[in-house]
């Protein structure tokens, strides 16, 4: 029983690692067009009230749901449906006090926040942003309701759902501002596009939840179960993790701005410079999704309580988590640092920031390790330590910008938000240093590593020399082709090389997709 529940888990975390890795895509992807649709200052309005949205979608998708299934979860016997007087209204009522609290501070504050961000035209798209908070308890009970009984498929379908009429409604509102319509009809546009993602997907969700039909009773219960500490503490601190990146564009949404003026340069401009410094974002978070996503998949078998009962084996899926993301990591930050001439202009209509963006790159590398130890920190019980990391993170990425910023411009919110991700990273480290001792880091294949990267740089340097001489690419449509193309090259010589070189154990080969392909590639003298 105890090897089927934990197989159900483990197949849930994989459902929900899938639907988020689609739906992050989605989101990473669109702002692309709306980037070349509404131009960087366009850009720079939705990129002002996104942190907001994103806080919601967290605290929605993981933050209370995983507080509520954990509540679920401890009340016991899954097979008894869930009582509306004892658990379903106290917990919405719960939830809607902590939603509830961040809409009317931010809704009232909005013009503070606006002025704060050195532009009171934004102040109606953040009135809006905030509302969205509204909505999130509705989604969030249903989704840990069914969460806590090991099923993930309503909140995997609810997300992808969600991502699709948020990135429909958003795409729309680009449009009519390419049209003439007031350029910060976005910010609006994006809010809207939030809330009808929420509707339709607590409209899924609830049918879901009716079509079941046993998972509910009017029967009250006698027994005393606290939700305030579980909702507040526990779902809050376990989405932190998944906050830092939407924390340092939040930090860049209110101090970017005004620091450029310090430097000097015009409130239009700086405007429009926000946009440029907002296109390495949406790289930033599909790079690190990539990078972690395969690691995340792997972690919920790493536990305090199988800590204790097999440490060598879950010692083991600790290292195999940091392995693949920092194989993943290294080397979408080396090609993306390489190929940001070329990504820029093509993705984004011109060169423009590419400089300062290489730089931002390297948030890459320090944002997937962080995620991931963060996630590893949280299975084994370290929650409050993980987040007093981020918060440091924060406040060195605050005093970077404020610091840097009036005399590097764009360039010192990059070296900022770097510092801020390499203050995380060093913290986890440390911290998962109680756990798993220094020796198992240095036993990692850095020298596969070196080479495969090194290889792959070469193989990347050959094909521009070859585009160049082959292809226009002064014309967009060859060089966005070209992009991808060498993308595609630089990352299947990458696997290549990480094969050859050995730097996977036969355990790892065995998971990877394509086995009887990678078996060919694996070096003569392995254990098949």
């Amino acid at each position: 029983m105890t090897k089927l529940r934990s197989r159900s888990v483990l197949q849930g975390a994989f459902i929900l690692t899938l639907a988020g890795l689609i739906s992050k895509v989605i989101s990473a992807g669109y702002r692309v067009p709306l980037q070349n649709l509404t131009g960087d200052l366009g850009f720079y309005v939705y990129q002002q009230v996104y942190p907001i949205l994103g806080i919601a979608l967290i605290l929605a998708l993981y933050g209370f749901p995983a507080a509520i299934s954990k509540i679920v979860s401890d009340i016991g016997d899954e097979s008894s449906p869930l009582s509306i007087p004892s658990f379903y209204l106290p917990v919405f009522w719960w939830v809607m006090m902590a939603s509830g609290l961040i809409f009317a501070a931010g809704f009232l504050s909005s013009p503070w926040i606006s002025s704060v961000m050195g532009d009171e035209k934004l102040t109606a798209s953040l009135k809006t942003a905030f509302s969205v908070f509204l909505l999130v308890p509705f989604v969030s009970v249903v989704r840990g309701v069914f969460q806590g009984q090991n099923d993930m498929g309503p909140t995997a379908v609810s997300q992808i759902i969600e991502q699709v009429f948020r990135v429909g409604i958003i795409i729309g509102s680009a449009v009519l501002v390419m049209r003439g319509t007031d350029v910060y009809t976005i910010g609006i546009g994006a809010s809207l596009g939030s809330i009808a993602g929420a509707v339709a997907a607590f409209s899924v969700l609830f049918y879901w939840l009716m079509k079941k039909g046993d998972m509910w009773t009017w029967r009250r219960w006698y027994k005393h179960v606290s939700y305030k500490r579980t909702i507040f503490l526990h779902g809050i601190l376990i989405c932190l993790n998944y906050m830092l990146l939407l924390s340092l564009q939040l930090v860049d949404a209110l101090t970017l701005v005004p620091n450029l003026q310090k430097a000097g340069i015009v409130l239009e401009d700086a405007r429009m410079w926000k946009g440029v410094f907002d296109r390495g974002q949406p790289l930033i978070q599909l790079g690190t999704v990539l990078a972690s996503s395969l690691a995340l998949a792997l972690i919920p078998s790493v536990t305090r309580s199988r800590m204790n009962q097999n440490p060598g084996k879950v010692k083991k899926s600790v290292v195999s988590a940091v392995k693949m993301t920092v194989f993943l990591c290294v080397g979408a930050t080396a090609g993306l640092i390489f190929l940001f001439p070329a990504i820029n202009q093509s993705f984004f209509q011109d060169d423009q920031g590419t400089s300062a963006l290489r730089i931002l790159m390297l948030v890459i590398l320090g944002s997937s390790l962080s995620i991931t130890l963060s996630s590893i920190l949280q299975g084994l019980g370290y929650m409050k330590q993980t987040a007093m990391m981020i918060a440091g993170g924060l406040i060195v990425k605050w005093a970077g910008n404020t610091l840097l910023i009036p005399f590097l411009d764009l360039h010192g919110a990059a070296i900022a938000s770097v510092m801020a991700v390499a203050f995380v990273l060093i913290g986890n480290i440390v911290t998962l240093r109680h756990e798993v001792p220094w020796e198992k880091w240095t036993s990692l294949p850095w020298k596969g590593i070196l080479i495969s990267l090194l290889g792959m740089l070469f193989g990347l340097w050959l094909a521009k020399m070859l585009a160049f001489l082959v292809f226009d690419l002064d014309a967009r449509l060859p060089l966005f082709l070209y992009t991808l193309s060498v993308t595609g090259f630089g990352a299947l010589v990458y696997a290549v090389l990480l094969l050859r070189t050995g730097s996977f154990t036969n355990e790892e080969l065995h998971v990877i997709p394509f086995r009887k392909v990678v078996w060919k590639l694996s070096p003569k003298g392995m254990d098949q």
